[in-house]
């Protein structure tokens, strides 16, 4: 009798079940992750691509005792099924409840914490090395998507596996979808694999052969690599996992549990660095994933039966109206272009990319080469907008600063998923991006807090002569606040091509007027600030709220002059605490004792999933909290 998944699954279970009983748990597997996740929302498509796949693998390893690493880990869901999490399964990606992705202390059959992409080579090899120093015996296997297979550090850690000559498994999960359509040379090179049944068949057939012959034949086999190189390079265009010092297992059929099992053992009794190349396809099971693998690739709730999203919202989202504003101006700009790392979609550029497509430049899950891809460009002349999510831009530091900022190169970034975004948790929260851009030289760093404002600052920040940052977060788009008026003070109003207002435009805007205390808030915070205002009007208390929109430079002169009138600061980020924008106004008023000033933002921790109105609920950063922190410091100061 099979064990239902909400009874709770583990590897033992598996490793009893036939063939037949694991193809039938293989569809029970389906059926849940498409009810649950219709329910939760979340990564979909990659978890219905990998269900045999996970099987084999616990059909064949012993977790936790073998090691298991998932690359990005957004196509662990089945993992978690497979041991015993499958009673807890609707909790999934909901605050308290089960990760999107594997989590060390959630489970120990979780042996590594992922999230980004391109990783898990090098973790799976520090395991095997600390393995092989404790002269323990266990077997280690990273599973990477083709998609990870463009990021650099791969083949860092490939070249040193090699090189290390340890018994060590990678399993390429070849769908032929990324998050966006799988980019460069590695995706044509696995497509070559992928027919390349011949090369693999004569290789087996000939050592068959000599086999045969006595005494000779052991000796040819030894010989054979002349012969065997002559026959890959010229069935297989570029060979590399071989020439990097793996044994290629492939291409194998990745939703075949009898091959893959098959295949998996003999990967485990080799004793030396081993790929391999399962062919998978993303969405496997439910048609509307099948057709369309990147809509449900990442999910919000849907109707299982139709695929269509519960909740459509009816305002555009900052990435659709960043895409069509940078489309609108590179339709009349030829020096204008777009470069992203493998979210074209996810980033709004899919519009610009049918318009413009010799102008999109997708290069992969490469971000660092993104940015000084984007450098080489804007020293050549033209305009280069860099669109990446605030949690992977943090991977091309180095290459911000170094290659952009110190070069004062004209070079736009849009940062989009800044500040939390929900229920991915600590791995997708872009609450870093203010502490580690605000620093750098040269920079213009923009925070627009409606639809409007995003396209002024694109428009600016495009044309500039210098480095520019533009942040926005997740979600809808909305119309511009107003003031206490009624109506939005225009004294920061400029066209965005008149460079002789440059000094107008970076200032700040004096959204509501006020003599108690002053909050400076920037982004999506200054929302929440106009709501905590009139809170605050509501029990008496008069506040000034300035809408800063430049992050840096600061605008020095509206916030002192606001903090001479209340002696009392308040700066709301949508950014960790530590080294923000908080911390640069804390810096502004250093040296007047007579203004006290104090930081509302996330705190200096790793911040776990949840809805975006939960966590700001959690952790004081919603309306009301903040509104009941500036009457404590207000009346504190009385």
């Amino acid at each position: 009798m099979i064990k239902k998944i909400e009874e709770g699954i583990y590897p033992a279970d598996i490793k009893k079940m036939d063939i037949g009983q694991l193809e039938l748990l293989s569809y029970e597997i389906r059926d849940t992750l498409i009810s649950t996740v219709s329910d939760t929302g979340g990564h979909l498509a990659s978890n219905l691509g990998v269900v045999e796949l996970t099987i084999a693998l616990h059909k064949v390893f012993d977790a936790p005792r073998d090691r298991i690493v998932w690359d990005v880990g957004h196509q662990s869901y089945v993992h978690k099924l497979l041991t015993g999490r499958g009673a807890s399964f609707g909790t999934l990606r909901q605050m308290g409840g089960m990760s999107g992705f594997p989590k060390r202390c959630e489970s120990g059959y979780d042996t590594f914490d992922t999230g980004h992409a391109s990783n898990s080579i090098s973790a799976a090899l520090g395991m095997a090395a600390a393995r092989d120093l404790r002269k323990e015996d266990y077997a280690v296997v990273s599973v990477i998507g083709d998609g990870a297979m463009t990021g650099g550090m791969v083949y860092e850690a490939m070249n040193n596996a090699g090189a290390m000559n340890t018994g060590f498994i990678v399993i390429l999960n070849d769908n032929e979808m990324s998050i966006s359509q799988s980019e460069g040379s590695m995706a044509q090179h696995l497509g070559k694999l992928r027919s390349s049944e011949g090369y693999n068949n004569l290789k087996k057939s000939l050592k068959k052969s000599l086999k045969k012959i006595p005494v000779v034949g052991d000796p040819l086999i030894e010989g054979l690599g002349t012969l065997r190189d002559a026959v890959k390079y010229t069935m297989v265009s570029g060979v590399l996992f071989e020439e990097l010092g793996f044994v290629y297992l492939g291409p194998i059929d990745g939703h075949d549990i009898g091959e893959l099992t098959e295949v998996f053992h003999y990967a485990k009794m080799l004793n030396r660095p081993v790929l391999v190349h399962c062919v998978t396809k993303k969405g496997k099971g439910y048609h509307p994933a099948e057709q369309n693998p990147s809509k449900f690739h990442g999910i919000a709730p849907f109707d299982p039966e139709t695929g269509a999203l519960k909740k459509q919202t009816e305002q555009p989202s900052y990435s659709k109206v960043f895409g069509n504003k940078l489309k609108e101006m590179a339709l009349k700009d030829s020096s204008i272009i777009a470069v992203t790392a493998a979210m074209t979609e996810g980033t709004g550029l899919s519009e610009f990319g049918k318009y413009l497509p010799e102008r999109l430049f997708d290069v992969g899950i490469a971000e660092e080469h993104a940015v000084t891809f984007a450098a080489g460009a804007a020293a050549e002349g033209l305009r280069p907008v860099v669109a990446i999510y605030s949690t992977f831009l943090q991977r091309a530091y180095d290459q911000i600063l170094i290659d952009v900022c110190m070069q004062n190169l004209p070079v736009t970034f849009c940062i989009d998923r800044a500040g939390i975004v929900g229920a991915d948790g600590e791995t997708h929260h872009g609450v870093f991006d203010i502490s580690y851009l605000i620093s750098m030289p040269n920079l213009i760093f923009f925070a627009p807090s409606d639809r409007r404002e995003l396209e002024e600052m694109l428009e600016y920040a495009v044309f500039s002569e210098c480095p520019c940052a533009v942040r926005y977060p997740r979600g809808a788009a909305p119309a511009p606040l107003c003031g206490s008026g009624g109506e939005r003070r225009e004294n920061a109003k400029k066209d965005p091509g008149d460079r002789g207002t440059e000094e107008v435009f970076l200032q700040a805007r004096v959204l509501r007027e006020g003599s108690d205390v002053t909050i400076i808030s920037a982004g999506e915070m200054t929302r929440e600030c106009a709501e905590s205002c009139r809170i605050l009007e509501s029990r008496g208390i008069r506040a000034e709220l300035i809408d800063a929109r430049v992050l840096k430079p600061l605008d020095r002169r509206t916030f002192e002059a606001s903090a001479a009138k209340t002696g009392l600061v308040f700066v709301v980020e949508d950014n960790v605490a530590t080294g923000g924008f908080g911390s640069c106004v804390e810096e502004l008023f250093a040296c007047s004792p007579q203004i006290e000033v104090y930081k509302i933002a996330w705190p200096d921790e790793f911040i776990s999933h949840g809805t975006q109105a939960e966590l700001k609920k959690k952790y004081g950063m919603n309306a009301e909290a903040i509104a009941e922190r500036v009457r404590e410091g207000v009346e504190g100061k009385a």
